[in-house]
């Protein structure tokens, strides 16, 4: 089978497409047909070599954790799926023509492969940091970077729990947060003022890691009420940096919930070949991103 790989970290040209052993389920396991991975900043961060101790690696190795698919083979102990099922979920080296997950779930009615890859790690990340944060019903959750597969997640979830959301992103996006529920701001020069003029902040995610703690625990007073995914400087101002996984099945089952509500949708912005691995990461590293970006396989 074709699947992308690394033999040494470093910047998107260490990525190849190369042929590979298929995979197989083991034990509590099922593997997939691949149509679509998720791209996310953690993958690119693992083919760096930032983040080893959440994320060990053993060169060379594939890429991805989230993907969409077809199920063809059903490990030992595994009930409640079988071969045909359409399925979306957590495991290993993801963008390949087969791969085998640890987690899934049969994929809500009327959602696409694409559109169902670019959930499984954006919802879990989600739900976990809007509760590491501690935000209530009723307050007003400050959000960072937030027109990204994490942040459009973060909006749509924390509005259907009766959370007022404020977040920054780009000029361009401005329509897209507000589409989501969100009050939206421009970052850059004078962002901060502007988040005042919109009212009491009592909690704060940064999920763009542009440099913003100080400024972060500054509008909320609070250190502890900040959180931040992709700052990991953020310890040295007391705020948490969250990038230990928590739980991915309860994660799923609350995807699927939503979506069928109509409460979740998440836009997939582009989607790349295998072939492409690269330009996805080049891409997903630049930032800016409306939504998701996966790769079809």
């Amino acid at each position: 089978m074709k699947m992308v790989s690394f033999a040494e970290f470093g910047g998107p040209d260490v990525l190849h497409l190369i042929d590979a052993e298929e995979p197989h389920a083991g034990p509590g396991q099922v593997r997939v047909a691949v149509r679509a991975a998720g791209v996310n900043p953690v993958d690119w961060r693992i083919r760096e070599g930032q983040v080893l101790k959440a994320h060990p690696v053993e060169l060379p190795a594939g890429v991805g954790q989230d993907a969409s698919g077809v199920v063809d083979e059903v490990g030992e102990g595994v009930e409640g799926v079988e071969v045909g099922d359409h399925v979306f979920g957590r495991g290993s080296s993801t963008y390949a023509e087969f791969a085998v997950l640890s987690v899934w779930a049969r994929m809500p009615e009327g959602l696409t492969f694409e559109e169902a890859a670019g959930y499984p790690s954006v919802v879990e990340t989600a739900l976990r940091i809007i509760r590491e944060v501690g935000v209530q019903p009723g307050q007003t959750l400050l959000v960072s970077g937030a027109s990204g597969g994490v942040g459009s997640a973060v909006l749509q979830i924390a509005r259907d729990r009766g959370i007022t959301v404020i977040g920054t992103a780009g000029a361009a996006n401005q329509d897209y947060l507000r589409g989501l529920g969100a009050v939206a701001t421009t970052y850059g020069d004078g962002w901060v003022e502007r988040v005042r003029q919109l009212g009491r902040v009592d909690a704060a995610l940064d999920l763009a890691g542009s440099g913003v703690i100080r400024e972060l625990v500054e509008l909320t007073g609070d250190p502890r009420k900040v959180v931040s995914i992709a700052d990991l400087t953020a310890p040295q101002f007391g705020v948490r940096f969250s990038g230990v996984t928590g739980n991915v099945p309860d994660a799923l089952a609350e995807a699927a919930d939503l979506i069928s509500r109509g409460k979740l949708h998440i836009p997939v912005e582009k989607s790349y070949a295998l072939a492409e691995a690269a330009a996805a990461h080049v891409d997903s590293q630049a930032g800016h991103t409306r939504g998701r970006r996966v790769v079809v396989a």
